[in-house]
This record gives structure tokens, sequence and C-alpha cells, in this order.
């Protein structure tokens, strides 16, 4: 019941949320070059995008820019994805917001320098939170952990920490093996 009351009122805490909520660039950090590559996707195919082939393990990350928290835990994000991506991390970013906010989505992702697809989140909100796990009530932020099968390895609800991420995925890729091409 609480659960679906969190995903009933998801919709008026974004609209709320939205109005002057973009992250504000550091002083003195250009934005990237090339302006953010964003897609809408359903859960199916997020899904596919964790499991398409050439990755040890795959952070899924589902995020705002109305997310205070996940504002706050996105460099980490970077940071790891920017550590890891030799070692065969692929980083999944998709983003909550509503389709009437892609500008700011782009804005930030472009301060944030990010250079790969990311997701703008389509379908119906309980089919998305469930098809991703059933024990997240659709609090933002979501982290999921998969090795390079796409079976998941780790679920965290909230913020997390950089040296969480490097501990979990340190531990993914320890017994993960090679991916299939």
């Amino acid at each position: 019941m609480i659960r679906r009351a969190l995903v009933c009122l998801f919709p008026i805490l974004v609209a709320a949320s939205v109005l002057g909520c973009g992250a504000p660039r550091p002083a003195g950090k250009p934005a990237a070059a090339a302006p953010a590559k964003v897609q809408p996707a359903t859960v199916d195919q997020i899904l596919a995008a964790v499991r398409a082939p050439g990755a040890r393990v795959v952070l899924l990350n589902v995020w705002a820019t109305w997310c205070t928290p996940c504002r706050e835990e996105f460099p980490d994000l970077m940071r790891i994805e920017h550590e890891y991506r030799q070692r065969g991390l692929r980083l999944v970013l998709v983003s909550a917001d509503f389709d009437t906010e892609l500008p700011a989505v782009k804005q930030f992702l472009t301060e944030h320098e990010v250079d790969f697809l990311t997701f703008l989140k389509q379908g119906d909100d309980m089919h998305f939170i469930d098809g991703l796990d059933a024990r997240w009530t659709g609090a933002l932020p979501a982290t999921l952990l998969y090795d390079g099968a796409g079976q998941r390895l780790w679920f965290h609800e909230g913020k997390t920490t950089y040296d969480t991420l490097k501990t979990r995925i340190d531990e993914a890729l320890g017994s993960a093996v090679a991916p299939a091409h």
C-alpha cells in the first residue's frame, strides 16, 4: 500500500520539484563539446541495453534532474564510469524526468560531460519499477549492478557512495566472466 502511494505521488513530486531545480555548473567548468544524447526507452529496451554484449559488468542508475540525492551522487557515478570503463564497466543512465523536461536533462548531462547514450524512462511507472526490481518502491535514485550476461547482482534504493560502488564493482569484476561478443 505504501509502495503504491509512493508511486502515485511520484508524478506530483516531480511536477512540484521541477521548477528551478537544475544543477548549476561548477565555476570555471566548461560544458562538454557535444550535446548529450538522450533516447526515450521502456523498461524492456533498458534491460536490452543492460544485456547488450561487450560489458563485464553493468551499472544502471535511475535518476532525475529534480532529485537532490541523484544530483549529489552523479559525480561519483561519472568518476566510477571513467575509472572502470577500460575494465569492462558499462554505465546505463535512465532519467525519470518527464518528456517535457528533456532540455533540462540534456543540459544536466552535458554539464556532467556524459559522452554516451542516456535513456529517458517511458511507460507505466509500476511496470517500469517492477521490471527493474520488485523490491524497489520507486524512490530515487535507484542503482542496480548486473553481470555481463545481464543477471542482477545488487540493488540499492537511495543515494549511494563512491566507496560502495567501487566495492560492489570490484567484487563483480573479480567474479565476472569475460563478456560474450
